[in-house]
C-alpha cells in the first residue's frame, strides 16, 4: 500500500508543477509545447483530485481514532463509531476509484476516429439502418461537443448508404467510440414491407484511431495512385476531369478510393487520411492474420450470426450482447443518447483490467 501511496504522490507533485509550467509565460508563448502539458495535466486531474480526497479521509479516520483512545461519553462514542464506519467505506470506495484510474490507458484513447458505417446484410433496410447509424453517432457527436464530418459516401435511392465514412473529432473521441466496432443488427418493419413482417438487417461499424504522422511514415514508394473520372454526381466538370483517387498501399495491399470532392488534390488529402488510418490499424495488430479477423468484426461480411449489439424496434429495445445489457430506450439511444451503454462497457472493460491486476 505504500508504494501505491508514494505513486500517487509523485502523480500529485507532477500536476502541481504541471500547472506552475502552464503559468509560465515561456510555456504559454509555445503553442505546441503547451497543448502537451495542457493534455498531461488534464489526463492526471481526476487521479490528484480524487488521491487529495482519500488523504483528508484518511485523515479524518485517524482523527476519530485517537478521539475512540480518549475516554468518551456513550453518545460522543457512539457518533465516532457511526463517523468513522462512513468514512472507512468512503476511503475503500475512494481506494477503488483511485485503481480504476491508475490503469494503464489505451495510447489511442486521445485520439480522432475515422468511423466507417455499411450497409450490410438486408439489401435496401440494411442502408437506411447505417443511415439511423450515421444519424444516431452525429447526435452523440453534438452532445460531447464533437466535430462530425463526412469524408466519403456511397448513397442509396432509398436514403440509405452502401457505406459512408466519417471524421470525427474532439475531446477523447476514440476512448468511447472503439466499443461499437463490429456488427449492428436491426429488427423492425421494413417501410417496404406491405405484410407488416418483422425484418432482421445488418450495419457494420469500424472505427479506427485517426493516424497522425507521429503515428506511422509511409514511405511514398509504397503508395500506388491512380486518378480517374469520378463515377458519381457532380455534373460536367467532374465528368470531364480525372479528380477521383484512388491509393493501394502495396506492401498489404489496402485500397482506399475516393471521389466525393471535385478537385483532385482534395481527394488525394482524404484518401491520403484514412489509407494512413487503415495502416495505422493493419500494423497495431502486428499480424496479418489478427487484422483480417478484426476487419472482418468490424466492416466484414456483415453475416447477422456476428453482432455486438440489437436494436429491436418493436419492442423499443437496445441489446448489447458483450456485457448482457437491455435497455427500453431504443427511441432515446436513435436520438444520439449513448452514454448508459458506452459507459456500461467502459466499466466492464475496466473490470477486466482490475481482474487482470489481481490475477498478476
Amino acid at each position: 500500500m505504500n508504494d501505491f501511496i508514494d505513486k500517487l504522490q509523485s502523480v500529485a507533485d507532477r500536476y502541481d508543477e504541471l500547472n506552475e509550467l502552464l503559468a509560465d509565460p515561456e510555456v504559454i508563448s509555445d503553442s505546441q509545447k503547451f497543448t502537451e502539458l495542457s493534455k498531461e495535466e488534464a489526463s492526471i486531474r481526476e487521479t490528484v483530485a480524487k488521491f487529495r480526497e482519500y488523504k483528508k479521509v484518511v485523515g479524518q479516520i485517524a482523527d476519530d481514532e485517537e478521539m475512540q483512545r480518549e475516554k468518551l461519553d456513550p453518545e460522543m462514542d457512539e457518533l465516532v463509531k457511526s463517523e468513522l464506519s462512513a468514512l472507512k467505506e468512503q476511503r475503500d470506495k475512494l481506494e477503488e476509484q483511485i485503481k480504476v484510474l491508475m490503469l494503464p490507458s489505451d495510447p489511442n484513447d486521445d485520439k480522432n476516429i475515422i468511423m466507417e458505417i455499411h450497409g450490410a446484410a438486408g439489401g435496401d433496410e440494411a442502408s437506411l439502418f447505417a443511415a439511423d447509424l450515421f444519424n444516431m453517432y452525429s447526435r452523440y457527436a453534438e452532445n460531447q461537443g464533437w466535430k462530425v464530418q463526412i469524408v466519403d459516401e456511397n448513397p442509396t435511392e432509398v436514403g440509405g448508404f452502401k457505406e459512408i465514412v466519417l471524421m470525427i473529432s474532439g475531446d477523447r473521441v476514440y476512448s468511447k467510440l472503439k466499443y461499437e466496432n463490429g456488427a449492428h443488427r436491426v429488427q423492425r418493419v421494413p417501410v417496404t414491407e406491405s405484410a407488416g413482417r418483422v425484418h432482421t438487417s445488418t450495419a457494420t461499424v469500424g472505427v479506427m484511431p485517426e493516424a497522425e504522422d507521429v503515428d506511422i511514415d509511409i514511405d511514398p514508394k509504397d503508395i500506388r495512385t491512380d486518378v480517374y473520372r469520378s463515377s458519381g454526381a457532380g455534373g460536367q466538370h467532374i465528368n470531364k476531369t480525372s479528380s477521383a483517387v484512388r491509393m493501394t498501399h502495396l506492401p498489404t495491399g489496402i485500397v482506399v478510393a475516393m471521389q466525393d470532392e471535385r478537385s483532385q488534390q482534395q481527394n488525394r488529402v482524404k484518401a491520403m487520411q484514412i489509407l494512413k488510418a487503415r495502416v495505422y490499424d493493419y500494423y497495431q495488430t502486428r499480424e496479418q492474420n489478427a487484422y483480417d479477423e478484426e476487419r472482418k468484426n468490424a466492416v466484414g461480411t456483415g453475416d447477422r450470426s456476428e453482432r455486438i449489439r440489437t436494436y429491436n424496434y418493436p419492442q423499443n429495445r437496445v441489446t448489447d450482447h458483450r456485457i448482457g445489457l437491455s435497455l427500453n430506450k431504443l427511441d432515446r439511444i436513435m436520438n444520439g443518447e449513448l452514454d448508459e451503454i458506452i459507459d456500461a462497457l467502459i466499466l466492464n472493460d475496466q473490470a477486466k483490467k482490475m481482474e487482470q491486476l489481481r490475477n498478476e
